[in-house]
């Protein structure tokens, strides 16, 4: 373990009280509630009021608005999130009185510690569908896991619970090696692709980093056998499970059938044997994939066949995972994560089987630096659908030094028109969209809050 790792396991056996700062964040949020079913002393505050901040205080934790010196009180360890900048006031505070500070990621990675079955999926894409659909399957199973997801699950309401077991299950994130603060018992990798190239700068640096994930784990590896970076991030490892689309793997799938509207369904097989037909209500063959990881998961962790058909049948995406959010006029309005090219043509060639007059691709680019290093990927996946609206590119901790423009992705579409404000985008669509089409938006920043606008405009 890392100097840091041992600093805060150490702390976390001595310490009583504990600020979050961030607290209503979707990674932040589960490990309060976790922290506190351990009987920890929490405060927290946070910039914006948000239904989070609300399940936070019916749990008795006290939630301050607004970032002041003071929210410290006599806190003995401050947690922030990744959002959190350096000169924010409390976590200079916390430097100034010399409270030992942890980013949010060194913190779950003390609570993997915990736990002897920490079951933690990471992949460049799919990571909170695997960990939202294992989440499912266990907790309908009465198997009562701790979780903590990117996105919310349906089921809870939220992003995480806290459970009463022996069993975590969470998302371990490449971004900036994050999940290398992980100690699980399981790692699961599900696809390696070019991203956070800021980061790591090459993909041989990109594996190498999943490869050490995967090598520390525990008890087992479980991972895409048909992705052959994965492939090569496991080799040498010997506690290997495979899960794909081909038949070299343990677990993979057989007669792959499309259904009317969002569904699939598809035989799940293990060596060449048959163990059942597996009915999924969320979209494509990227979702196939997903279940398969999280039934190689879930039979890992003690469920049976019955109990995984059930879970996913059950299963209707996670927040932000082509989410219908409503069907005005007979227009389906839908919302959807994808910021990454392979995610866009994953999300996109499903929508464009479903069998909609048009798709309309509402996509807002995320960082500069991923718009210019992956922009002709960007354009094949974005001419996928009927009709492309792009917004602003969402800069979020990157300055503009490329000098790139969502009209500089714009001009390489045909069919595609870009606006400034999310406003324009919906006054837009409101005047365009017929009944029978679908407007899905996509990207992980504040896209979303395009697709409420449109539909308020109904």
């Amino acid at each position: 373990m890392t100097k840091v790792q041992t600093e805060i396991d150490s702390l976390l056996k001595t310490v009583k009280s504990i600020h979050m700062i961030g607290i209503g964040g979707s990674g932040m949020c589960p490990l309060a509630e976790i922290l506190h079913s351990w009987g920890y002393s929490l405060t927290g505050s946070d910039n914006n009021e948000t239904d989070t901040l609300a399940r936070i205080r019916k749990m008795g934790i006290p939630v301050t608005l607004g970032h002041s010196p003071d929210n410290i009180a006599d806190a003995e360890m401050v947690v922030y999130s990744a959002a959190i900048m350096r000169d924010n006031p409390e976590l200079s505070e916390a430097f100034r009185r010399s409270v030992p500070t942890f980013e949010r990621s060194v913190l779950l990675g003390a609570v993997s510690r915990r736990y002897e079955n920490s079951i933690c999926i990471s992949g460049t894409h799919g990571k909170t569908t695997v960990t939202s659909m294992l989440a499912q399957i266990m907790i309908e199973a009465a198997a009562d896991p701790a979780v903590v997801i990117g996105g919310k699950l349906p089921l809870i309401d939220a992003n995480g619970r806290a459970g009463n077991s022996d069993t975590l299950i969470c998302e371990a994130c490449e971004f900036n090696d994050t999940f290398l603060e992980l100690s699980p018992a399981v790692s699961v990798l599900l696809n390696i692709d070019d991203d956070h190239l800021e980061y790591f700068k090459t993909m041989d640096n990109l594996v190498n980093s999943f490869s050490i994930f995967a090598s520390n784990a525990k008890k087992a590896v479980i991972c895409n056998g048909d992705d052959p970076l994965v492939m090569k991030s496991v080799s040498g490892l010997s506690n290997i499970i495979t899960f794909g689309l081909s038949d070299s793997n343990d677990y993979y799938a057989e007669n792959i059938r499309v259904l009317p509207g969002v569904k699939c369904e598809f035989e799940l097989m293990y060596k060449k044997e048959l163990l059942g037909t597996l009915r999924l209500n969320v979209p494509g063959r990227h979702n196939v994939l997903n279940a398969l990881a999280a039934s190689a998961a879930a039979f890992y962790a003690g469920m049976n066949f019955r109990q995984i058909e059930s879970g996913l049948a059950h299963f209707t995406g996670a927040g932000r995972r082509f989410e219908i959010l409503g069907r005005p006029d007979g227009i389906t309005v839908a919302d959807d994560y994808a910021h990454h090219p392979t995610e866009l043509r994953a999300v996109l060639s499903a929508a464009m089987e479903m069998g909609f007059n048009k798709v309309w691709a509402v996509f807002q680019p995320f960082t500069f630096s991923r718009t210019v290093m992956l922009m002709d990927d960007f354009v094949t996946a974005l001419k996928i659908p009927d009709r492309v609206v792009l917004s602003e590119i969402m800069g979020s901790r990157e300055i503009n030094t490329y000098g790139v423009h969502a009209s500089d992705l714009g001009k390489k579409i045909d069919r595609a028109v870009w606006f400034e404000t999310f406003n324009e985008i919906a006054d837009y669509i409101f005047s365009n969209a017929k009944t029978g089409d679908l407007v899905i938006t996509l990207g992980c920043g504040d896209i979303y809050k395009a697709a409420k606008l449109i539909l308020e405009k109904y």
